[in-house]
């Protein structure tokens, strides 16, 4: 298993998001930001805006979703040829057929839970899906720290997904930077998102080397 290293481009500049893809060609997915202002205090950009990001990169995007109603909205991400869409689990009664819905519309389907949300409900249906996303700061803005407490529920993942061999990518997104991925990855994840650590260094292909690095070591230290 090698680290995937996903720079979150609510770091970027959004004007020139062209621009900025060409700085990160050695990510392994770019990770998009979507918010409604509803489920989180934050407004991005929707469903038009990933299509059209989408045609100027090659790089696959790995869409989070931070809106209400993805029963609605999540799988128009699919359609728009989104590789990877994650929604969030408090946003939905019904998670698996959300999930269903997006893997048959093409794409990986992604789960997301808050830092307060309870991981062990989810842990008996992954197999649903392709990814869990465990986030590591409440969402909504960029430039968190991690939040400590989070890291549980990756070690609690990980013991699930290996148990029954589930081809689930475990995915931590907040405050993820040189000082911490290593130990994260020793801990279960396999999927990194990075914002301000990829997009305020100088030379970020650099970066996203020194970070896949890092999170590599992590891995192979794993008990």
């Amino acid at each position: 298993m090698s680290a995937r290293i996903n720079p979150s481009i609510l770091s970027a500049d959004f004007v020139n998001f062209e621009r900025d893809f060409a700085t990160i060609a050695g990510a392994d997915l770019i990770h998009v930001d979507v918010m409604d202002n509803h489920f989180v205090p934050n407004l991005t950009f929707g469903q038009p805006m990933v299509a059209r990001m989408q045609q100027v990169t090659p790089l696959p995007l790995d869409v989070h979703l931070m809106i209400e109603n993805p029963e609605r909205w999540a799988v128009g991400y699919a359609e728009a040829g989104a590789f990877s869409v994650t929604f969030h689990a408090e946003t939905t009664d019904n998670p698996v057929a959300v999930a269903r819905t997006l893997r048959a519309a093409g794409s990986r389907a992604g789960v997301a839970i808050k830092p307060g949300t309870n991981v062990e409900p989810f842990l008996e249906i992954l197999s649903e899906f392709d990814q869990l996303l465990v986030m590591t700061v409440e969402p909504g803005f960029g430039g968190q720290a991690l939040i400590e407490a989070t890291l549980e529920k990756v070690s609690q993942a990980r013991r699930r997904i290996n148990q029954e061999k589930l081809d689930v990518w475990l995915q931590v997104d907040g405050g993820i930077d040189e000082t911490n991925i290593e130990r994260v990855a020793e801990l279960g994840a396999d999927t990194f998102v990075a914002g301000s650590a990829v997009f305020k260094a100088a030379d970020r292909d650099a970066q996203i080397k020194h970070l896949r690095e890092l999170a590599n070591s992590g891995i192979s230290h794993r008990h």
